[in-house]
């Protein structure tokens, strides 16, 4: 598992108003090291202005040394104009750079424009410039006399050959990116060789395109233990009017670099910030570079056609996670290293029971809570009419089941969870189970089949709790009524959205100079969170429904994301496990942390999921692909997660919550 980190100091490199090249934009940063330092190289625009009959901005190549401080930021200096457009076959401009060294000397690709308007496909191609020492240029040659763009060397020879990579028919889709060896230097410009080898393009594609989406070589190959690894641009649902740009990574094997080890599983960035959402080109961010040091994989970006950023990601941990997109995420590391949930249980340990008519249909989305000895789990059940209870559970080793209630513990009593509609879904929904003190609530969904989902809540004492019920003062037995009280509605919806998966943060925390309690809730698509005087939350009605997570567009979670178990307190921080959707439907677990004394501000979020439907009770049920959590504890360092497969059964996963939080990046 891994998660990509975003410099806090972003953008790194912006327009300089000072110097008429780089008025207009600096973007899609390509880094080398050359003499014990970092040089980027940069596409550099000016103001638009007016040029052969045209108005537009000149893009060139702009070269900045860029050093890390201490405290994480960045120093850029020596800024100034690299490559600028001289040959007629670039005079409309030089754009996204891609270095390598070889051979003691830079080979620097780019795109080079050789027509107005700009995107007209045949003036769009690959040019080379050659440094001996980054301070002259050399060498100038057109490379491709056909469309394409981002090209890149491979920094060493394979098999006797020099190899690049390049994106054909980058502006014509499909784009592919494909492969081309050399056997001398000289072959790159040669327009014999380039005439052959495009007869054959077939043959020389590896990643093969589609009309819907473009796609689009982001890095040069970087050299590591499992293969070439290279970041790619997919530009999702092109031609769109909400196209999301993604950034993903490709592993290449190192002695055939044509044939693909694997691809990320969920892209590793998406536009998220502000700097990346609004610019000259709004929502775009474009991999132009990345550099490896030690475990840390540099990604090196541009956004919205406008700045230059950067974000990091363990490559161990991304290396990890690719290696095992095939086979089946089921084979990823155990339980001692990785960060994914892994099922402790071969098959669920609750199934509906026929028998019973409340929980005949379903049992699914538990909740779970560890006092002393037993974790106590609480279960939705459902019947055929579509009456969803509250059921009881214990297990001593929080696997195996040692006691299973044969009656609710909880039934719909209020009007807003009586049902309205004969059957229609109703009840008590998706409990989520926390102890404060003495004192333990449940939250849950409350659900009449007419207004829209609201978050209700129930509470009962310890003592009261472990009794299983009421004892009656003159037989001293107890009854099968336990002793709740009266359930209450914590949110206030209204018609046009709905409000779920609830639950108070375990402990109050100080907010503007009050002892407040916190309660997260998911408003339509989002985890949000409000502040309370108490766990009732009479401060409904006012309810600000501050924005904590959101979906991500093109990613895993990119259509919804709500609340998983109630958060876990560690020294770094508050552990969501959250759920998602993704743009097919599929529900999978993620992670962020938040901060301990502010939740509502989020430290790190998993770019990769942490468990998806894999067993065929996940893929196929009520609902087909769901893992649906809703209850965890902590034993002994690990993380026991209680979840609903396929809204049908229930079942458990764990992992280390070490790993959980190495994988978050602290």
């Amino acid at each position: 598992m891994f998660t990509v980190t975003r410099s806090p100091h972003n953008p790194i490199l912006s327009p300089d108003h000072n110097d008429s090249f780089e008025s207009y934009a600096t973007f899609n940063p390509n880094p080398i090291r050359h003499g014990g330092k970092t040089i980027i190289l940069y596409r550099a625009q000016s103001e638009p202005e007016a040029f052969e009959g045209g108005h537009f901005s000149m893009s060139s190549i702009g070269k900045a040394e860029i050093s890390q401080e201490k405290n994480g930021g960045y120093t850029v200096g020596g800024r100034e104009q690299f490559i600028a457009p001289e040959e007629s076959w670039e005079r409309y401009g030089c754009e996204d750079p891609r270095v390598t060294k070889i051979d003691g000397r830079y080979f620097i690709f780019y795109t080079a424009l050789s027509a107005y308007p700009l995107n007209t496909p045949g003036g769009i191609k690959v040019g080379l410039a050659i440094s001996k020492d980054m301070k002259t240029i050399s060498e100038r040659h057109l490379v491709t006399p056909f469309n394409a763009k981002a090209m890149s060397l491979f920094p060493e020879k394979i098999g006797g050959k020099y190899v690049a990579m390049l994106t054909v028919n980058s502006d014509i889709l499909p784009s592919h990116i494909t492969l081309a060896t050399f056997n001398k230097i000289e072959d790159m410009w040669d327009e014999t060789y380039w005439k052959k080898w495009y007869e054959k393009l077939d043959d020389h594609i590896f990643i093969r395109g589609n009309d819907a989406d473009r796609i689009e070589i982001g890095s040069g190959p970087l050299k590591t233990k499992e293969g070439w690894l290279f970041l790619s641009c997919r530009i999702k649902r092109h031609a769109a009017p909400d196209r999301v740009f993604a950034i993903e990574a490709v592993l290449l094997d190192l002695k055939n670099p044509k044939k693909v080890i694997s691809m990320t599983n969920t892209p590793l960035l998406v536009p998220e910030e502000s700097y990346e959402k609004y610019g000259q080109q709004p929502n775009i961010i474009f991999p132009s570079g990345a550099l490896i040091k030690g475990d840390t994989l540099s990604v090196y970006y541009g956004a919205t056609d406008t700045t230059c950023a950067v974000a990091t990601v363990s490559l161990s941990g991304l290396l990890t996670s690719m290696k095992f997109v095939v086979p089946s995420p089921r084979q990823r590391l155990g339980l001692e290293q990785s960060a994914a949930f892994m099922r402790l249980s071969k098959k669920p340990i609750l199934v509906p029971r026929v028998k019973n008519t409340w929980e005949s249909k379903a049992v699914f989305n538990p909740a779970a809570l560890r006092i002393g000895e037993t974790t106590y789990i609480l279960y939705r059940a459902m019947s055929e009419d579509n009456t969803s209870v509250i059921g009881y559970a214990e297990s001593r080793d929080g696997i195996h089941i040692d006691y299973r209630a044969e009656d609710p513990i909880y039934i719909p009593k209020e009007d807003f969870e009586i049902k309205k509609i004969p059957g229609g879904n109703s009840g008590c929904e998706d409990p989520r189970i926390v102890q404060i003190d003495k004192q333990i609530y449940i939250y849950y969904t409350a659900y009449n089949g007419v207004n829209p989902p609201d978050a209700a809540m129930i509470s009962i004492s310890e003592k009261d709790f472990l009794l299983k019920g009421v004892v009656d003062k003159i037989t001293k037995k107890i009854t099968k009524d336990w002793n709740w009280n009266k359930a209450i509605m914590v949110t206030n919806t209204s018609d046009s959205m709905d409000d779920k998966d609830a639950c108070v943060l375990p402990e109050k925390i100080k907010q503007k100079g009050r002892n407040s309690f916190f309660l997260f809730h998911r408003v339509n698509h989002v985890i949000c969170g409000d502040w309370g005087s108490s766990p009732t939350f009479p401060e409904r009605s006012c309810f600000k429904n501050i924005p904590i997570l959101l979906p991500r567009p093109g990613m895993w979670d990119s259509q919804k994301v709500g609340l998983g178990p109630p958060p876990i307190k560690t020294k770094k921080g508050w552990l969501l496990i959250y759920h998602g959707i993704s743009d097919d439907g599929t529900y999978r677990v993620g992670a962020a942390l938040l901060d301990l004394k502010n939740p509502t501000q989020v430290i790190s979020r998993t770019t990769d999921y942490i468990f998806e439907p894999e067993e065929l009770y996940e893929i196929q049920g009520q609902v087909n692909k769901v893992v649906f959590p809703c209850g965890a504890v902590t034993e002994k360092g690990m993380v026991y997660l209680y979840y609903g497969g396929g809204d049908s059964v229930v079942n458990v996963a764990g992992a280390k919550l070490k790993n959980i939080l190495k994988a978050l990046g602290v």
